[in-house]
């Protein structure tokens, strides 16, 4: 099983490049020889210069060409749009072939990849589009809360009519399997209420009773160790005081909010449920800092950090 950990660039022109090489700045030579980065040399090239950093990165680059390269730092357009998928591409084409052992993806400009032609909602789509896998998972984890989410990119009401039984507990059984794998013996795992209060027993829907409810039982039944529904104006904060191990969030904002609260800077993206293995950081772009040498890469440091372990973890059990 590879132990090499594949980051793609992400958009071109956004604070991809930058984070990328201050986090290869600071490895370890036996860590950055176990590294690969798909992406442009010339727009890295460029992103060492803002940042004035010495780094040789010819030995570790898959370099895709990408016309007019370097890229305007934080203009959108359809060029930067299609290099980023194209490095995607290439990372799970990497990955499928068992080159990488994880991806760990730069952040990516949806809008820019429309307009490209790449039709996706985000990451986890397209690479479920790619991996040729059925369904996948976003999960948020951070050091005392983790989420895993139903629902990601779509509309409030489209996620509410999504929070079926058989959905909520295809979520549960992937939370609690990935947790087994990241070394929780019997994840402890609770389940968000959708309705305020879930409910008040109909008064403010019944979506928590005729959905929810009959979801948990399935789990429960199976060995599982969760409950639910629990209210979601509380479930996130009994989570982070030791709780529980994983909160399963109904839709986006419900999971992402609490998240970005408590670990803005460390929390890490993971897709679930694909074949291959995907961490990312849970920040955008930034258009209006690409290119100034401000963005952070405390995210890009902890997405690596996972990856690794989640390799680690791969190669114990082969």
């Amino acid at each position: 099983m590879s132990n090499i950990v594949g980051i793609t660039m992400g958009d071109p022109a956004g604070v991809g490049p930058e984070i990328i090489v201050k986090s290869l700045a600071e490895m370890s030579a036996a860590d950055r020889a176990a590294t690969r980065v798909f992406g442009n040399l010339a727009q890295l090239e460029a992103a060492k210069a803002v940042l004035g950093i010495e780094l040789d990165l010819r030995d570790i680059i898959e370099d895709v060409p990408v016309e007019g390269a370097p890229l305007p730092w934080g203009r959108l357009s359809a060029v930067s749009g299609d290099a980023s998928f194209r490095f995607i591409d290439l990372a799970v084409k990497s990955a499928m072939a068992g080159k990488i052992g994880c991806i760990v993806t730069a952040p990516i400009n949806k809008e820019a990849l429309n307009s490209a032609g790449h039709h996706y909602d985000g990451h986890t789509g397209m690479l479920t589009a790619l991996t040729g896998a059925k369904s996948a998972f976003m999960l948020l984890a951070s050091e005392r809360l983790k989420v895993i989410h139903v629902s990601t990119h779509v509309s409030l009401k489209d996620a509410i009519g999504r929070a079926k039984p058989e959905r909520i507990l295809a979520t549960i059984r992937a939370g609690n399997e990935h947790l087994k794998r990241i070394g929780y013996e019997k994840p402890r795992i609770a389940v968000a209420g959708i309705n305020p209060h879930c409910g008040e027993n109909g008064l403010f829907g019944t979506e928590d009773d005729e959905h929810i409810t009959p979801a948990v039982a399935e789990a429960r039944a199976e060995g599982i160790d969760v409950q639910g529904p629990i209210s979601a104006d509380t479930v996130f904060h009994r989570a982070y005081q030791g709780g529980f191990d994983l909160v399963i969030a109904q839709y986006h904002d419900q999971g992402h909010i609490p998240i970005k609260l408590v670990a803005f800077d460390t929390a890490v993206n993971v897709s679930v449920g694909l074949p291959i293995d995907r961490t990312s950081v849970d920040h955008g772009t930034a258009f209006d800092i690409a290119g100034k040498g401000k963005a952070k890469h405390v995210n890009m440091n902890a997405a690596i950090a996972y990856a690794r372990k989640l390799i680690a973890g791969k190669n114990a059990n082969v």
